[in-house]
């Protein structure tokens, strides 16, 4: 059988890179190779439609196995377990017990416990713990960080008490100064004070961590995955560095970090960062010499990003995730939250919040995907795509350095200021549909409306932060959070509370094919604005296509036809209509200045910005 298979593979040739090449380029029939062909990301990297074998011989992470430093192939070396958490949000400490039993019993086991500092007692957390086993369970809480020492001497007790096996004890307090001063514009540095104390209360518990690093935070900002992946590094060093400096441990200072990261849309590039992310936090706490490579695994918790939820057409916020889940699950993460799907409009409902678990459920026992370690290994695109990621966060994580660290550029604003300007890019690019939202910005469900739907604020995600604010801490710029929809979802709720819905109809004339697509394309974009959209077959003529529209009570009369044919039939609609509704033309034909020259002022095609030419026509509509 061996002997029949090498013969098999000898009568083949490899083709070379050149040879794909030219065959690519034959396929393109003259198009560009480099424009249509080569991936520009927003990570200021290009990937290339195909890789062969030798171009990842060349790469450390080739090498690299499960379970070894730099842990790049994951943590373990023989599965790909990890933990379904669920977070609850604590205002009744009985009423939060008895959902944590009830999810437990549907597939869930972590639990992430959030209550406000008021709540932080011994009562409390025996009543949160009720029927719970922690030794089996892994359990995390997270409350006002003022109080945290409080809370972890509560904690030592009750384990203590129960007499548990303190290394079966798996979760975490979550203490993070510096994601409430991103957050909240406050400069609340002086509690770092505490993380030395903290990791000391619980240096008995191997598997209890307690100083996070919550990047979620940046990705629910905009943050791109580079920026993340950079900032989270230097963010967690910051904190590694104050703890050594302090006279911790320098193990048992890396075992106490957690990072908690967000996932991002992007399938591969989120299963290559979180690989990068391994590889470059081994590569940091290498260099402070731990007794063990163990200190150096990097533990995180992914949970789906919020960003780029949808108010309307909600239901696809389920996809998002569902593929944003696959990337952590496949990249080997800790564990796991997915963001119910109607988080953007209501409290989770109970369904929302079932779909949710399931999704990872799933994963798990259908797809197999505790079975496989680093099953993304070895294919030539994600290993580039891993250590491509890697090289612009580390160029990133340097960057921060040489400016003093974290904490410093964080408190001269650098931080914020560099993921507010890429959110107000990713805002700017999806106005102008260079970036897409189903749904939203592109195929919006033409039916639909809120149904008395209002964006929720913005919120901790889950966390529980600390109201009490010092008098003598100083202002700081903060991150601005919203979400990629959320223009465009002002836009249309605004439209539905108007006294009539705008109804915009389509003049099809002439070329059919061209009259179908300018259709087609036409509706989309004007129904992105809760416009009520009208699609016809064809008129003969210009007359009697506005004729009907005027009938259906069109307030905007879109001409849809191929470019050579505007000429023709633009002008003459233009002048029957006679200022009746609103005259759109679909595309930008080249005679567009003799169109403009008659008066006609609204194009709508590809290049011109979606969300702001809406703005414009509901002003003009009187919206």
């Amino acid at each position: 059988m061996a002997d029949s298979k090498e013969k098999l593979f000898a009568d083949f040739t490899a083709p070379s890179r050149q040879e794909w090449r030219d065959k690519i380029e034959v396929d393109l029939k003259g198009a560009d190779y480099e424009k249509k062909m080569v991936w520009r990301t927003n990570e200021g990297f290009s990937m290339q439609p195909f890789y062969l074998k030798e171009d990842v011989d060349k790469l450390p992470t080739v090498n690299a196995l499960p379970g070894e430093f730099p842990f790049v192939r994951g943590n373990k070396k023989d599965n790909n377990v990890w933990y379904v958490r669920q977070n609850i949000v604590v205002t009744d400490p009985k009423e939060a017990n008895a959902k944590a039993l009830e999810i437990l019993n549907k597939g869930i086991d972590s639990i992430g416990f959030r209550f406000h500092s008021d709540l932080v007692s011994a009562e409390t957390i025996e009543t949160l713990l009720d029927g719970i086993r922690c030794d089996i369970v892994e359990v995390s809480f997270r409350s006002c960080p003022r109080r945290v020492l409080e809370l972890a001497d509560i904690l030592v007790a009750y384990y203590e008490k129960k007499g548990y096996d303190k290394e079966k004890i798996v979760g975490g307090i979550g203490f993070d100064p510096i994601e409430a001063m991103l957050k909240k514009g406050k400069d609340t540095s002086a509690l770092l004070a505490t993380a030395p104390a903290l990791v000391e209360k619980l240096k008995d518990f191997p598997n209890l961590r307690c100083i996070m690093v919550h990047s979620d935070l940046l990705n629910n900002s905009g943050a791109y995955v580079y920026q993340e992946l950079g900032y989270a590094l230097a963010w967690g060093k910051e904190y590694l560095e104050q703890l050594i400096n302090a006279g911790v441990d320098v193990d048992l200072a890396a075992k106490k970090i957690k990072f908690y990261m967000g996932i991002s849309g992007n399938y591969f590039m989120e299963i290559a960062k979180f690989r990068a992310a391994r590889m470059l936090w081994a590569q940091i706490v290498k260099q402070y010499e731990p007794k063990c490579d163990c200190a150096a695994q990097m533990c995180v918790n992914a949970a789906t990003s919020t960003y780029n939820m949808t108010l309307f057409d909600s239901y696809v916020n389920m996809l998002r995730s569902q593929t944003e889940t696959m990337s952590a699950a496949l990249a080997g993460v800790h564990s796991v939250v997915v963001t119910p799907f109607d988080v953007p409009y209501e409290t989770p409902t109970d369904f929302a919040e079932r779909i949710a678990r399931n999704q990872q459920l799933l994963l798990k026992e259908e797809c197999h995907f505790d079975k496989i370690v680093d099953v993304s290994g070895g294919s030539y695109f994600v290993e580039e795509l891993t250590v491509a990621i890697a090289k612009e966060a580390w160029k990133l994580f340097l960057a921060v350095e040489e400016e003093g660290g974290f904490l410093a550029a964080a408190k001269e604003g650098k931080i914020q200021e560099a993921i507010n300007s890429t959110d107000a890019a990713r805002h700017a690019n999806v106005g102008k549909r260079k970036e897409f939202l189903l749904g939203t910005n592109q195929f919006p469900n033409f039916t639909e409306t809120s149904e008395g739907k209002e964006p929720m604020a913005p919120c901790c995600g889950g966390h529980v932060c600390c109201n009490n604010v010092a008098a003598e801490e100083t202002e700081i710029p903060a991150l601005k959070t919203s979400r990629l929809a959320s223009d465009f979802e002002t836009l249309r709720l605004t439209t539905e509370k108007a006294a009539k819905q705008p109804v915009a109809f389509m003049l099809t004339i002439g070329n059919l094919a061209m009259r179908q697509a300018r259709a087609q394309f036409s509706c989309n974009f004007l129904a992105a604005a809760g416009y009520k959209v009208i699609d016809n077959l064809g008129f003969p003529t210009v007359e009697e296509g506005v004729d009907k529209a005027l009938e259906a009570g069109a307030d905007i009369v879109v001409i849809c036809s191929s470019d050579d044919e505007y000429a023709e039939y633009a002008i003459p609609a233009f002048k029957y209509l006679n200022g009746r509704a609103m005259f759109v033309v679909a595309g930008a034909p080249a005679c567009s200045e003799d169109l403009k020259a008659a008066g006609i002022e609204n194009f709508i095609h590809v290049r011109v910005d979606q969300l702001k030419t809406l703005q414009e026509y509901n002003a003009k509509l009187g919206i």
